[in-house]
């Protein structure tokens, strides 16, 4: 224990004998470990020991200037304030998911008088029933796919729903009903809905004899389209149960956890498992200052993902779970039903823990071999042009444009564990003359580097640019103005044959361009961020191009509300009618005036 924390003693002495929270706190009154106990008094002077249990602790406690405290009145409360405490200051000794996106369900509108269903990050806000989470988006899409080309419920969004006149291309395809336009009865597509809702929830076997009475009723009717339909709709439910790879006979809803750790990257895996069949598996990687044993990884992981999300009615852990009673109680009444942490196991659930195990040790192998090839990339890029020194932060831009429309300028960071895409920016170039990227360029690294040279973003050691001999001049003259010079400024250029290898690199200390070989570690590391950036730009060019383009030329002009425009093009048929009329043609609709129509005329001709 330091010194840093003055008033040790008289702090524990007061310590209350009560379940509560306890907040660790560096020298800028920065969260540094938030921690829960049954009883406070009993749990906090094991930490100013002689001698403490591990190297983290002792690495925590070198920091400690202040402990900040909340008594609750049972330990399932404290154990809920320290989620939410970890989940808002993300103390760097703790277990904290870097991954804090929200899971995804499968979301059915059932408020509606035709419900959607649809891809969903759950919200609290959103009326209608949720299903999930599942591991990975790639499951949800997969799921979507198979019930679009059953049950046929749309998915369309409900402002496209309101406006057809026709049905759509799903419809021709038959991966809808098109309940838009009137093809099919409120009450056959709330079947459709139920039905869906029972897959979903699980219940296959009773939706197919469902199907089957309906299309055997049809049949004796004599309704055999009808009746067909209802064949399909079994047939294909058929194929989807044939497709899943791992089943039981027992309906269980299960998450299974395997951990695999090398002492500084840990990965928790998660294999879901929905009704007995295994739906999917997700990795989850964090790193931890000092050491930490399997138990504390694991527990600090249930914590923060299962009161982050809808857990299942069992989970299987290798590992003894720590406080297992207090979290099953509070897991179980946030769930409304009884949750289990089991880790002694035998038959189907001891292969599917030793699969999860497989699965840890395989992930964190991966893990450990990217960021090992990162190093190594990073090393070599810094013996050649930072005098042998790794580089900690690399920038690159890239812009992107169609004969200078909607130009958009593009910059990515990467440190040494990868991509940084929380730090990624994009600039809608709007100074630059139409297809001059030599402006675009520096119109992008001269916003950028302002707001560097204002503390607001951190410095590069490597700022790359897609480009040769001329975008290096350019950006070298406006970092120059902002009186920033202490970074290695390289263009990359294609080279004359323009194939992956042949790049030419372009440095201020060098006369003629660098070419590397081809087998290079620095160049495979200067090629997958000048892709990144240049996929970046692109992505965020499509997007404003597509955008403009479903503007109306009619937007923005001053007087022009949405009723206007819509009395406008339907008098006229569209806007190359409006386009064709004179002002005396505009003032005739009712509610355009002359100054108005005058507008409108001049706004459309100075545009065309």
């Amino acid at each position: 224990m330091s010194e840093n924390f003055k008033n040790a003693k008289k702090f524990l002495r007061e310590l209350p004998n009560k379940p509560g929270v306890y907040c660790m706190l560096g020298a800028k009154d920065n969260v540094l470990y938030v921690g829960k106990a049954k009883n406070l008094r009993k749990r906090l002077p094991n930490y100013f020991q002689n001698e403490l249990r591990d190297s983290k602790s002792n690495l925590l406690m070198s920091k400690v200037f202040n402990i900040d405290i909340t008594i609750t009145h049972t330990e399932a409360e404290a154990l809920i304030l320290e989620y939410n405490l970890i989940k808002k200051n993300k103390p760097r000794y703790n277990v904290v998911l870097r991954d804090d996106k929200s899971y995804p369900y499968i979301y059915i509108s059932t408020e509606h008088p035709f419900p959607r269903i649809e891809f969903k990050r759950r919200a609290n806000n959103l009326r209608g029933k949720f299903f999930g989470p599942y591991p990975n988006v790639t499951a949800v899409r997969e799921t979507l796919t198979e019930l679009q080309k059953v049950f046929l419920v749309r998915q369309c969004k409900d402002s496209y729903f309101r406006n057809r006149s026709r049905a759509c291309l799903q419809y021709q395809i038959k991966r809808c009903s098109a309940p838009c336009v009137g093809a099919i009865s409120k009450d056959s597509y709330a079947n459709d809905v139920r039905s869906t809702m029972q897959f979903l929830a699980g219940n296959n076997k009773s939706i197919v004899n469902a199907l089957v009475r309906q299309m055997e009723s049809c049949s004796e009717e004599q309704e055999y389209e009808e009746a067909s339909k209802y064949r399909d709709q079994i047939s294909r439910l058929k194929e989807i149960q044939a497709k899943q790879l791992v089943a039981t006979n027992k309906k269980s809803d299960i998450d299974i956890l395997g951990i695999a750790s090398d002492g500084f990257v840990h990965c928790i895996t998660i294999i879901s498992v929905r009704m007995g069949a295994v739906i999917g598996s997700k990795n989850h990687f964090f790193k931890l200052n000092g050491n930490a044993t399997k138990q504390d990884i694991q527990h600090g992981f249930l914590t923060q993902y299962y009161l982050g999300a809808k857990p299942p009615s069992e989970i299987i852990v290798p590992i003894e779970a720590l406080g297992s009673d207090v979290l099953v109680n509070v897991l179980s009444k946030k769930a409304c039903k009884k949750i289990r942490i089991s880790n002694k196991v035998r038959g189907d659930r001891l292969g599917w823990l030793k699969m999860a195990d497989k699965n840890a040790i395989y992930g964190l192998e991966c893990k450990v071999s990217s960021e090992a090839s990162m190093k190594a990339q990073l090393n070599a890029l810094g013996e050649l042009f930072m005098s042998g020194k790794s580089p900690e932060r690399i920038e690159c831009f890239d812009v992107s444009h169609i004969s200078g429309e909607a130009t958009v300028a593009s910059c990515v960071v990467f440190n040494q564990t990868g991509p940084i895409k929380s730090d990624y920016r994009r600039f809608n170039i709007k100074s630059a003359v139409a297809g001059d990227d030599y402006a675009a360029l520096s119109e992008a690294v001269g916003r950028r580097y302002k707001r560097i040279k204002n503390g607001e973003e951190l410095l590069p050691d490597i700022l790359f640019l897609d480009g040769g001999k001329g975008q290096l001049s350019k950006c070298l003259s406006i970092l120059n103005e902002i009186k920033i010079t202490n970074i290695v400024v390289i263009a990359v250029a294609k080279g004359k044959s323009r194939k992956p290898g042949h790049e030419q690199l372009f440095l201020t200390t060098q006369d003629q361009p660098i070419n590397l070989a081809s087998d290079s570690p620095a160049l495979h590391l200067i090629q997958r961020i000048r892709d990144e950036a240049h996929r970046f730009a692109i992505t965020g060019h499509r997007q404003r191009r597509s955008k403009n383009r479903k503007q109306s030329r009619l937007d923005g002009i001053e007087g022009l509300g949405p009723i206007k425009r819509r009395d406008l093009l339907k008098q006229f048929g569209g806007i190359h009618g409006v386009m064709k009329a004179g002002i005396d043609d505009l003032v005739k609709i009712n509610g355009i005036s002359k100054s108005l129509s005058i507008r409108i005329f001049n706004n459309l001709h100075n545009h065309s």
